[in-house]
């Protein structure tokens, strides 16, 4: 029993390692990819958008593959989806799921819209700074939604990350590898990205909860669930923008006078699309595994790898403001890291003393 509780833990931390890898690989490159489209002649946000959640449909193949593994490990007797009690907790009806998918759905389609908003308007590196902010939205509403307690170090992240975000609104260098951004522009993806930050805080929160209240099930078919029907509705939001707005019209010439090619373009888009499913695939696995709180920290500790290298492939300038933003940040991930370390450790103190207790 002992060393299936050692396997166990170990097996868990090879599973967090993946899915941390997948958050900061896929949201890396999602990200400068996404920058090399509107700087090389792209323009539509709502095409941006659909790439962002379109791609999941490359992930059906493994889902299925989880899907039928799942069944054989139930059947063999291998099932973890019991209550402490050894009863099954009854899955919501298929209309509450439905209705709980779409409306994830609907958040992360409008969502990526205002994050398109802002990637268009802003340096990658500024855009990436501020995007660090996510976490202290959903700091504030875990602690609505899932008891998140406020320990010193969690408020010491929390006031970091809030003055990192802050700096940036005094950031005068406004230029990008396209040239000048104007103040307005400036301000309009400033807010747009701030807004998106505080609805993904938001979203992490919500699909903890739905994990743990509603769903209750402790196997990797519902993780994907939760990615490809989330996406799928997201998609339908995303497209229906698109249409809806005419930027389908421009689609042609946008492709004509791309900068790289008409066959780069389409490689940008596709390999954009590629990458935000490796990005969804490890952020729900590890608010499955851990909590949307550890989840985004995660994306934030990709923090400098995205402005220096947006320094080197987009000439971004680095100011001493970005700089200090960009330390803080750093620091205040930290302090999160370490609280969860503590809490880690302490829960393993306890589970000690329990096992003894029980032998």
């Amino acid at each position: 029993m002992k060393q299936s509780s050692k396997t166990g833990h170990w097996w868990w931390w090879v599973k967090v390692s993946l899915y941390t890898m997948s958050v900061l690989l896929g949201q890396s490159v999602a990200v400068l990819l996404g920058r090399l489209y509107f700087l090389k002649g792209g323009s539509s946000n709502w095409l941006s958008s659909v790439v962002q959640v379109g791609g999941f449909p490359i992930l059906i193949p493994f889902y299925l593959l989880t899907t039928t593994t799942t069944t054989t490990a139930a059947a063999g007797g291998v099932d973890h989806d019991h209550d402490d009690h050894g009863a099954k907790p009854p899955l919501p009806s298929p209309h509450t799921l439905t209705a709980i998918y779409a409306l994830l759905g609907l958040v992360v389609g409008f969502a990526c819209w205002l994050y398109s908003v802002g990637l268009q308007n802003l340096p990658v590196s500024t855009y990436t700074l501020l995007s660090a902010s996510q976490l202290a939205f959903n700091s504030f509403f875990s602690y609505f939604i899932n008891g998140q307690k406020f320990t010193p170090f969690v408020v010491n992240s929390l006031v970091l990350l809030t003055v990192s975000s802050v700096l940036l609104v005094f950031n005068d260098d406004d230029s990008s590898a396209a040239g000048p951004t104007s103040r307005v522009k400036y301000v309009t993806g400033f807010l747009c990205t701030l807004a998106a930050s505080a609805l993904f805080g938001l979203l992490m929160s919500a699909t903890q909860y739905v994990f743990t209240s509603v769903i209750k099930r402790r196997t990797f078919k519902y993780v994907m669930d939760m990615i490809i029907y989330q996406n799928l509705f997201a998609s339908l939001v995303t497209v229906v923008g698109l249409f809806a707005s005419g930027e389908w019209k421009g689609i042609g010439r946008e492709m004509e006078g791309y900068g790289l090619g008409t066959t780069s373009y389409l490689m940008t888009l596709i390999w954009i699309a590629v990458f935000w499913q490796l990005f969804s695939i490890g952020a729900v696995g590890l608010i499955f595994e851990v909590s949307s709180l550890f989840s985004n920290s995660i994306s934030v500790v990709g923090l400098p790898i995205v402005p220096i290298a947006a320094i080197f492939f987009f000439h971004d300038k680095m100011s001493g403001v970005k700089g200090i933003s960009m330390v803080l940040a750093i620091w205040g991930f930290v302090s999160y890291v370490y609280q969860f370390y503590v809490d880690d450790k302490n829960s393993r103190v306890v589970k000690k003393a329990v096992d003894e207790t029980s032998r």
